[in-house]
């Protein structure tokens, strides 16, 4: 399959060989279109390549993001906060006792029963019972 490149390479050597006429109308019609032909190539093979630099940087970035990622979620493991979802779980905010430092912690993290505190080392037992994981929208309502 041709470039649009190569595809404008092509009609200009068609031109060139049919000797086009510039003095006619018709010949300066050609012409310049195929002049706004060379430039609307010209143009896409930058923008190609901005978009290849720009897709290599976006790979690196992702890169970058997945190390950043395992190392802090590894950490968060080794505090005690292992199977930590962070692809979408819903979070809840628990209080220490001793330092009053609030933790996120997820449903995984609640089942377990208790954590330690991760800035104080505490241990922070809860009952499943103190989250409502009730739906309001279940709720019937009357409009008496």
């Amino acid at each position: 399959m041709m470039t649009i490149s190569e595809k404008v390479a092509y009609v200009t050597g068609l031109a060139e060989g049919m000797k086009i006429d510039a003095s006619t109308n018709e010949g300066k019609l050609a012409l310049a279109m195929i002049d706004i032909l060379k430039d609307i190539a010209e143009e896409l093979d930058v923008i190609d390549e901005t978009l290849d630099d720009m897709a290599e940087v976006v790979s690196e970035l992702e890169e970058d993001l997945e190390e950043l990622e395992d190392e802090i979620f590894g950490e968060l493991d080794e505090l005690g906060f292992g199977g930590f979802n962070i692809e979408g779980d819903e979070l809840y905010e628990i209080t220490c006792s001793e330092c009053e430092n609030t933790i996120s912690v997820d449903m995984s993290m609640l089942d377990n029963g208790a954590i330690n505190c991760p800035n104080c080392g505490e241990r922070i037992e809860f009952g499943i019972d103190i989250i409502d994981t009730s739906d309001p929208s279940d709720e019937d309502f009357d409009d008496e």
